[in-house]
């Protein structure tokens, strides 16, 4: 019997349609990689890309020249930019402002062939300093309100390009996701005076049935209203609003966790395109007493259609409790 599950943050609506359930087995097989042609991120290639913003270089090598383990470069076709000033203003009944923001991408590695799972504990524990040393900085900017990382990792997930990398894009605005978050985060917080993720952290440890796997500092989920086949939530398991806030003792063991969930993806799912996001704090908000900063990794196994553009809702072909046995019996 299919089951309307409703995810207690934003109040979102899913439906486990259990009976038109795919397996593991059922999804489609690993697509072939994105021809091979020139690549202005790989070794090498440093002057055919902007020029650098940050780079971990380890020989102390010059800036974009060869030497570097993780480079951060502007977008070259940026979706918003950084120059300029936010001019709201009004056109008739609708509303406009300039498209002011910052897009940078993070090259992950030198290595072309390399996916992000495959890659060192430190080599992840890189991309994860880096990203907080990108918020750090771009916070200061007084016309940013929220700081998005994310990943596309195949085609078929919106990359471009196949070298391994992940994107920020600061907004001048808060996006409507993260609104609902705080919204339903602090309806919580004022009727329980709790933290929503503390409590589902809590309960899924208890119960187990959708926890993937733990350490002493973080949690994965399949959570219990998943929009997708596989999602998967990874929590701090300390209370913590903002990402940049983890430190020398949380982003090695975050690091781990990262690369063993897209390991267990990889081999469960025929190493399928993805998206993961990072959900952390507004750069302004007063939130950090009911906000939880988390990843959200989404393989990209079925598409939207009809349905889920008319109504909001999603189906979800596979129940969490199966996915997350499915990927807890992989070996990493």
């Amino acid at each position: 019997m299919p089951e309307l599950r409703k995810d207690p943050i934003v109040d979102r609506w899913v439906i486990i349609s259990t009976e038109r359930g795919k397996r593991p087995f059922d999804f489609p097989p690993a697509r072939p990689k994105m021809q091979r042609g020139f690549c202005p991120f790989c070794y090498g290639n440093e002057s055919k890309a902007p020029p650098e913003i940050l780079a971990y270089r380890p020989d102390g090598s010059p800036p974009n020249a060869p030497g570097w383990r993780l480079r951060v470069v502007p977008n070259k076709f940026p979706a918003l930019k950084v120059e300029g000033d936010i001019n709201r203003v009004g056109e008739g009944m609708f509303d406009k402002m300039s498209g002011i923001g910052a897009h940078e991408v993070i090259i992950e590695t030198p290595d072309h062939e390399s996916a992000l799972e495959q890659l060192p504990v430190r080599n992840i524990e890189d991309c994860l300093w880096a990203f907080q040393q990108r918020i750090a900085d771009l916070k200061k900017d007084s016309r940013f309100r929220y700081i998005l990382i994310f990943k596309n990792h195949g085609e078929a997930a919106g990359a471009t390009l196949e070298h391994s990398h992940s994107q920020l894009i600061a907004l001048p605005i808060v996006p409507d996701l993260a609104l609902q978050e705080l919204a339903g985060a602090k309806r919580h917080y004022d009727y329980k005076e709790r933290c929503i993720y503390c409590d589902i952290i809590a309960q899924e440890r208890g119960s187990g049935r959708r926890v993937i796997e733990e350490n002493d500092q973080f949690v994965a989920i399949s959570p219990y209203a998943p929009r997708f086949p596989f999602e998967t939530w990874i929590f701090p398991r300390y209370h913590a609003a903002r990402f940049e806030s983890s430190g020398v003792n949380q982003l090695p063991r975050c690091a781990q966790m990262l690369k063993n969930i897209l390991l267990r993806m990889r081999k469960a799912l025929n190493e399928p395109p993805y998206n993961f996001v990072l959900h952390t704090a507004p750069v302004k908000d007063n939130c950090d007493a009911y906000y939880h900063w988390h990843l959200e990794i989404m393989p990209k196994l079925t598409e939207m259609a009809g349905f889920e553009q008319g109504t909001g809702f999603y189906i979800n072909y596979t129940p969490p409790e199966e996915a997350a046995e499915t990927l807890r019996n992989v070996r990493t």
